[in-house]
């Protein structure tokens, strides 16, 4: 990390170290409280991404990493863990994830997912979170079954705001048969699960 961005961290630490003493909202946050705001955060990461808006996604990574600090900072001062172990858990991972890269030795041509699995995992489908909204839901779960095979994406002439259409005219359709599309999908994530548990 070069010597300007250091400083902006430690400005932003400094900053929030401040905030927690002398600011009574600060002050008052838990990990608890501050999970629906981030919840929050990130799906306004996730609309100026897909506005692509520079400014409006540079603003938003802001908060959010505003946020990232503010839980390392309650860890700390209950002592369950520190800044320092955040980042050094999340390099462990990146190193192990890439073995192609720091590992050569042991690499054996594992994608993603299998080296996931090889960490100890039970299934393909462990850490997809329940919570997750039901389409972004379903995209993840296939993903990731996707990603144990040899999975070669087929080449389409159809855009994506093509694709787009035609899913907001399906919803449409079952809207007019009386059927929830978000609750269909739900229905179907249900299963897709229960079918590719054991994998």
């Amino acid at each position: 990390m070069m010597n300007d961005e250091l400083k902006a961290f430690q400005r932003l630490s400094d900053i929030l170290d401040t905030l927690r003493k002398e600011c009574p909202w600060d002050r008052e946050q838990t990990m608890k409280s501050l999970r629906y705001l981030t919840i929050e955060e990130v799906h306004e990461l996730s609309e100026a991404v897909v506005a692509q808006s520079a400014d409006d996604i540079r603003k938003e990574l802001g908060d959010l990493a505003m946020h990232i600090l503010f839980y390392c900072k309650i860890a700390e001062e209950k002592g369950l863990f520190s800044t320092e172990d955040v980042y050094n858990t999340i390099c462990d991972k990146l190193i192990a994830r890439h073995p192609f890269i720091y590992d050569r030795q042991n690499y054996h041509g594992e994608n993603w997912e299998q080296l996931k699995m090889r960490e100890g995992r039970r299934n393909v489908l462990e850490g997809v979170p329940d919570s997750l909204p039901s389409l972004v839901k379903a995209i993840r779960m296939q993903e990731k079954v996707a990603g144990t095979t040899d999975n070669t994406a087929e080449p389409t002439d159809m855009t994506e705001e093509e694709f787009g259409q035609k899913l907001f005219d399906l919803v449409d359709w079952g809207r007019r048969h009386g059927i929830n599309a978000d609750d269909a999908l739900c229905l179907a994530n249900r299963h897709f699960k229960e079918k590719h548990s054991n994998q």
